[in-house]
This record gives structure tokens, sequence and C-alpha cells, in this order.
């Protein structure tokens, strides 16, 4: 039985299920695991490992870590040695050099979180979301030096709930991940790998979200606007907005049926209800800073004045 040999190169959890299923397949021999170096952490800030090297260690798989594997030319020598048939890339936080690129016999593989070439970049997780997009998917491209611009070989859609946040969406995105990469290894071994072109009139990007992207802004926004926000950059960065000068971290909102002003906060009956453009939400789970997350109507039974919802 022909083993195929490979490389996987992942950082995050997000990364672990794909990983795993290649270390256990039947026509798979998982030569390296490559990643980022280890991190502080934690309240102690102690070194701690990518999950994917975790993994590695747990698993006996042999791994190099590195901030850039474009300049490891001693550990690239041996990689090349090994005669690797393909590499695959998920999540792992560095730009493939030409060496790289070239270094296995099918080449690298990269999956990505949308149907390319939609969402090409960082972010298509909370993207989609952020559009409120009612599908997305995983692409898996041969890798070329242009981000997310190689030839697809394989795509799977999925449905998005009207509901769903990014926690949730990343969690059932890691796990398709995982089989789609199982699907594109059964193509390789039936010799059935095919190549499409992306459009390039038809691309748009993702890129990397900030902490200030979760600033709520309820005067200029519509209200499905305001969610899609909520729903994408939960849990990170999340979204805020200021009460009565402190920062409150909004992490569920709904739609509410007070006729309010845009941007206007009002307590209703125990309900705390800030005006968009076009409608009303409830902030139903709120955190003030210094406090613990709590219902607005915990919240409200705390503060006695006016309340001014602000965006600074």
């Amino acid at each position: 039985m022909k083993k195929f040999k490979v490389a996987f190169c992942g950082t995050p959890d997000f990364a672990v299920p794909a990983l795993d299923m290649l270390a256990n397949h039947p026509h798979i021999e998982l030569v390296y695991v490559i990643s980022m170096p280890d991190r502080p952490a934690g309240r102690g800030m102690e070194l701690k490992s990518p999950e994917v090297i975790e993994y590695a260690k747990t698993k006996k798989i042999k791994f190099f870590q590195t901030e850039n594997i474009n300049k490891q030319s001693d550990f690239l020598k041996q990689l090349k040695s090994e005669n690797l048939d393909f590499i695959v890339v998920l999540a792992f936080a560095q730009f493939l050099g030409s060496e790289m690129l070239n270094m296995a016999k099918l080449g690298c593989f990269n999956i990505h979180t949308s149907i390319l070439p939609k969402y090409r970049g960082a972010a298509p997780i909370q993207y989609a979301l952020l559009n409120g997009d009612t599908e997305t998917g995983v692409s898996i491209q041969k890798m070329v030096k242009k981000m997310d611009a190689g030839d697809l070989v394989h795509f799977q859609t999925l449905s998005i709930a009207s509901t769903e946040n990014g926690a949730q969406l990343y969690t059932r995105l890691k796990y398709q991940a995982a089989l789609a990469l199982n699907d594109l290894v059964k193509k390789i071994i039936d010799n059935k790998v095919t190549f499409s072109s992306q459009d390039e009139s038809k691309v748009s990007f993702a890129p990397t979200l900030k902490k200030e992207d979760g600033l709520l802004k309820f005067s200029t926004k519509s209200a499905s606007e305001i969610l899609n926000l909520i729903r994408a950059l939960d849990p990170w960065p999340g979204t805020y907005c200021f009460l009565n000068g402190k920062r409150l971290k909004v992490l569920l909102a709904e739609p509410y049926h007070l006729k309010v002003a845009p941007g206007v906060a009002k307590n209703d009956m125990g309900s705390l209800v800030i005006g968009c453009l076009d409608g009303a939400l409830r902030l139903s789970e709120i955190q003030l800073e210094g406090k613990k997350a709590c219902s607005d109507r915990e919240l409200l039974n705390g503060i006695k004045t006016e309340i001014i919802i602000s965006e600074s």
C-alpha cells in the first residue's frame, strides 16, 4: 500500500482536526508538523506550545517551530531530503516562499474557510457573519505566492444559521476542514485531482480584525448590521460601546419593539434598549468594565442615573 509523505503547517486548535485526520490516515506518512514558536500564556505567562505542537508531542510526530520557515535553510534542506509528496497548510500564520512552495512533488495545499475567491485573507469566518451571508464553506487551493490565489482543487459549502456566532461557526468549520482534506486525500490516492482557476473578477478580501472594529455605532448602523457585528466578533475581539462613560461589552442583543431614536438608550421596564437607524435593539447580555457579565436587568438595577450610551 503506497503511503504519501506529507508535512503539515499549522498553529491553533482550528488546525488540529485536520492534522489528526492525516496522522490517522492509512495512506499518509506524516513526516513533520511545522508551527510557530512557544508563546507566554495565562496568568503566569508561562511558555505554551501551539496546539498542533502539543498534538505532535502526544502522538510522537517530529515537529519544528520557527517564526519564519523561509529563513531556516538547514531545516529546509532536511525537509527536502524527505522527498515529500505534498504539504498541507492550515492557519499557519506565515507566508511560504518559493523553496517551500516547490519542494513537494504535488505542491502545497492550503485549506481556507470560505468559498474562494470570496474572502481571501485572515478573517473569512468573521466577514461571512459580518456581511450576513447565509452560506460559507471550505476551499482547498494549490498555493502560489499571491495570497489565497491558487487553483482550487476542492471545496465544500456550509449553511450559516441566522443566529450563529463566530465561535459556533469556527467550531463547525474546523471539523469541516478535516472532512474536506480527507476528500482531497482520496482524490490524490485515486489520481483524480483537478485544478480550477479562480475568477479574479469576483475576488473580495477579509483582512485581520482589530479591537477597535468592535465599537458599536448605533447612531449610524441598522439593527441588522449591529447584530451581524456582534455575531461576527464573538468571541474575539468582541463588541462594545460606552455606558455613562464606562466601557460596556455587548455579548448578546436582540431586536426590540420599542421606537427609540438612533443612538439613544432607554430603560424599558428592565430592558436596556438602544435605537439604531431602522429600529431598536435590546442589549440582553452585557459586561461593564470591572464587573462580571450579567443580564441587562441586573445591570440596570444598580444604575439610578440617566443612561447615556456613547461611541467614545
